[in-house]
């Protein structure tokens, strides 16, 4: 009996495991497939022969298309976290934190070029896609705001300023001016002195 009660325990818990890799299996195929082709583009067909699952496995794991979504890109952010803001409130001086906070960024774009390209390019498409990258806005106006908080008061104030601001702190800024070949340094050198300079009127 105690046997038998082992046994089905086992079962029990290889049967777990096995379920538990097929759901990371498929969040990895979903996460290639958005890399490469775009959320829009992804079908469940196409995730379920990456992932070598039937469709029907995959609707087992995740009934709706947007849960597929939202929890895929859910293990796509905590595996490639955004710069954390203690990164420079911590560590750097305040004077510095503009230049700081580009690279950081300029750093993580560089690594994660791929992914933003893809996603970006879906997210009018896609109202799910827009509330899921609603976190990313947030970060990037925490950026934003900590890039002008130690500037001088007419230039914190400056709409102009503000703008540029919001401008540099973009994947797509980051995207053109990687195109010329540019390293993260200079890039966050090149806005930094963009933000430091230009006009507050």
């Amino acid at each position: 009996m105690q046997g038998e009660t082992v046994a089905r325990a086992y079962t029990k818990t290889k049967r777990a495991s096995k379920e538990r890799e097929t759901h990371t299996r498929i969040i990895s195929a979903a996460l290639a497939l958005y890399e490469s082709a775009g959320p829009s583009a992804t079908t469940i067909s196409a995730v379920a022969e990456t992932a070598s699952v039937q469709r029907l496995t995959v609707y087992r794991h995740f009934p709706q298309e947007t849960d597929l979504l939202t929890k895929s890109l859910a293990v796509w952010f905590e595996q490639n976290p955004m710069p954390d803001p203690v990164d420079w409130r911590d560590d750097v001086s305040p004077e510095n934190w503009p230049i700081a906070i580009l690279s950081m960024l300029y750093s993580y774009y560089t690594d994660t070029a791929r992914f933003w390209s893809s996603v970006l390019a879906d997210r009018i498409r896609l109202p799910e896609l827009d509330n899921v990258l609603m976190a990313y806005d947030t970060r990037l106006r925490e950026m934003q705001s900590d890039i002008l908080m130690h500037l001088p008061e007419q230039r914190r104030q400056s709409m102009l300023c503000r703008s540029v601001v919001l401008h540099a702190v973009q994947f797509s800024t980051w995207q053109s001016l990687a195109a010329n070949d540019l390293d993260t340094v200079e890039l966050a050198a090149l806005m930094e002195d963009w933000i430091q300079r230009c006009p507050v009127g």
